[in-house]
Order: C-alpha cells, then sequence, then structure tokens
C-alpha cells in the first residue's frame, strides 16, 4: 500500500514534458495493438455532464432532499429501497434514467472509435457504468460489457421469472425537489409486481445477471482472438475496483487515465497517466496521429 501510493503521488505531479513522453510511448504501443478494450468507471461521463456520486457531499448535492434524509447512497442505490419506498427509490433511479436520456456522450467516445479503425480486431468496451453511453457515443451494442447491468432495462423487483426488458415505454415523472416518482410505477408485465432496474446494486441478491453474462461471455471471446490487445481505462477508481482488476488482469498492455489515482505496478506494461478522460483521449488521440 505504501509503495502505491507514492507512485501515485509522484505521478499526479508528473511535469507535462514528462506526461507527453509517455503519451508518445502509450501512441506507439496502439500501434502495434490488433484489438483496442476500452474499461471505464465513473469519471468516463464527468466530461459529459454527469454528476460524481463519490462521497456522500457530492452525492447529497445532486440529490438534496436524500441528504436532508441523511440518506447514503449505498442506502437508496440498495433493492431494500425499493420494498420499503418504492416511490422514493424509483425518484432516485427516476431522475437518474431521465438525465442519461438527455446526456449527450463528450467527443472521447469517437476519439476512441477513430483510433479503432486502424485496429485489425476492432474495439470492445468493458464499463461499471449502467448509462448507456457507450451505445449512445457510436459503439455497437455487441460490442460493450455493463458489468453492473443497464438503467436502460428492467427486471421483476420479485424476482417471478429471469425476464429483463427494455425501459424504453417507462417515462418517469419525478418531484425532484422531494426525489419521489410522481407518476406511475413501472410494473412486471409478467406478474404485475413493481419492476426495478436491471442493476446490480447493494446488498444485492436479486440481480438478473443473464443480459451481462452474455456480453460477458461474448467479450472473453473476442479477447481470445487479440495477439497484441491494449487497453485505455478511463475514470475508474479503487474504491469499487471492478473495472481496474478487469483492465490489470485482460492480458494486454495498459494505459490508465485517471487524475485522482493514475498509480499502476508494471511499468514496463502499464503507465499511469494523471489527467482527465477527456483530456487523456484527445491528447492520446492527437499523439497516435502525429507519428
Amino acid at each position: 500500500p505504501f509503495f502505491r501510493l507514492t507512485v501515485a503521488a509522484l505521478t499526479i505531479a508528473m511535469p507535462r514534458n514528462e506526461q507527453d513522453r509517455y503519451m508518445a510511448r502509450a501512441a506507439s504501443w496502439l500501434r502495434q495493438a490488433d484489438g483496442l478494450l476500452i474499461t471505464a468507471g465513473a469519471g468516463m461521463g464527468i466530461d459529459s455532464g454527469l454528476p460524481d456520486f463519490r462521497g456522500p457531499g457530492g452525492f447529497w448535492s445532486v440529490y438534496p432532499a436524500l441528504g436532508r434524509a441523511r440518506i447514503a447512497f449505498e442506502s437508496i442505490a440498495n433493492p431494500a429501497a425499493f420494498a420499503s419506498d418504492a416511490r422514493l427509490a424509483w425518484g432516485f433511479y427516476g431522475h437518474r434514467l431521465d438525465l442519461y436520456r438527455r446526456t449527450e456522450p463528450h467527443a472521447g467516445f469517437g476519439l476512441l472509435l477513430d483510433i479503432a479503425k486502424d485496429i485489425p480486431h476492432g474495439i470492445h468496451a468493458f464499463t461499471s457504468n449502467v448509462d448507456g453511453q457507450f451505445q449512445k457515443g457510436g459503439f455497437a451494442s455487441d460490442t460493450v460489457c455493463e458489468v453492473h447491468g443497464s438503467i436502460h432495462h428492467l427486471q421483476c423487483a420479485e424476482g417471478c421469472s429471469q425476464q429483463i426488458w427494455s425501459a424504453e415505454n417507462f417515462h418517469p415523472d419525478i418531484d425532484s425537489e422531494r426525489c419521489r416518482l410522481v407518476g406511475d410505477l413501472p410494473h412486471c408485465p409478467h406478474c404485475g409486481a413493481l419492476a426495478r432496474p436491471n442493476i446490480l446494486m447493494f446488498g444485492d441478491w436479486g440481480w438478473i445477471e443473464r443480459r451481462t453474462t452474455t456480453q460477458y461471455q461474448r467479450l472473453q471471446r473476442w479477447l481470445g482472438g487479440a495477439e497484441n490487445l491494449v487497453c485505455i481505462e478511463i475514470g475508474a477508481g479503487t474504491n469499487i475496483p471492478t473495472v481496474r482488476h478487469f483492465s490489470e488482469n485482460c492480458g494486454g498492455r495498459l494505459i490508465r487515465i485517471n487524475p485522482a489515482e493514475p498509480a499502476v505496478t508494471d511499468a514496463a506494461t502499464e503507465i499511469g497517466l494523471p489527467i482527465g478522460g477527456m483530456d487523456g483521449i484527445s491528447r492520446l488521440h492527437k499523439a497516435y496521429h502525429e507519428a
């Protein structure tokens, strides 16, 4: 742990000219690659204007009603919230669903796809984000693995079946001041019980993972066909390290873009860049095309 913290501190203070040298090295890796994997955490959405929920201060600033009630993110992003107060739970998730529908992905998604045009085995994405921004940003749906599910899909809160369906016909009417759904609650078309997002929540034993399992199996088959893989990881922290672990164990070289936690452990196969997502993607795209 001490070594990791020391490396992080040194990397965060990396001067611009040294960052440029690492960018050039990363670009050379991309030119040698036959497959490009993008892994992304919450930091990927910040440049699109999406909120950062890290820490109760950031979360409660977006949902002041929950802050006044001292309801933490882990408590509302929990299947127990749907059982105890469905309108409050759907006030939170309905607001997010509407927000993600309205948000336009930043230009970095297109820049990554542009890099991938020259890579023989193409591009895939692995993300803990549930916002659907990769698909909206131009990634083909069969190239994205949403490891925590998607807010754009629903399932039965009572688990009557393994069915997952699109949320496209659900248009939540939210009282933002109280963080409550004031319109109709969504219901399971099979049994009539309450519907919930098909998202892996905290303390969640009822999540139906069938859709994500199919995505994951498809990603693993694709990874098996890449002999010289490069992974670009964007905005994935250590608090919930699912994405970071996948990046480090996917079998390729790693380019980590993270302004707060850029630390890497193997300098021969990993590069840590202490910059934001859009900035890092833009500079990497420029370095890739300049050489």
